[in-house]
């Protein structure tokens, strides 16, 4: 199954809430207030997204944190890279040479084709598009040439 972490989900939480605040400064312990998360976690993921250049941080008693672009120009695939690493569903998807059986592997193309894919999916949705914020629309992916799981080409019988 792939699923994000928890934290992924919380600092996705923490870059919803600031792109809300138009470029207002907040504090670690006004995010962690605002977003339900505690002042050690919201500190732990401020710093993760400020080392990879998606918040910025001011220093000083008037300090705090703000998005270090507009939503609108931060991805989905930079939220996920920062917080959990390149986007690889399979060991040899994050690149050539990283699995002991690859040249006896008769899929890993196919899961390269997939993560690429995926990949792209997540560099086409923004943060503002995560956070629904007013003008935004998903942009429309297109599925057609998906692989269609083999249950769904059998009839009602069971055949094909």
């Amino acid at each position: 199954m792939l699923r994000m972490s928890k934290l992924t989900d919380y600092g996705t939480l923490i870059l919803a809430h600031l792109s809300g605040a138009d470029g207002d400064l907040h504090t670690a312990a006004d995010i962690a207030a605002r977003t339900g998360l505690g002042v050690p976690t919201a500190s732990k993921l401020l710093k993760i997204l400020g080392k990879a250049g998606l918040v910025t941080s001011v220093r000083g008693s008037q300090g705090g944190y703000q998005l270090a672009r507009p939503a609108d120009e931060i991805s989905a695939a930079e939220v996920i890279d920062a917080l959990e690493g390149p986007v690889s569903i399979t060991v040899c998807s994050s690149g050539a040479g990283n699995c002991e059986i690859e040249s006896l592997c008769l899929v890993g193309s196919a899961w390269q084709r997939i993560n690429v894919a995926i990949r792209r999916a997540l560099k086409d949705v923004s943060l503002a598009q995560l956070t629904g914020a007013p003008g935004t629309d998903y942009p429309l992916i297109d599925l057609t040439s998906a692989v269609v799981p083999e249950e769904q080409h059998l009839g009602k019988d069971g055949s094909h």
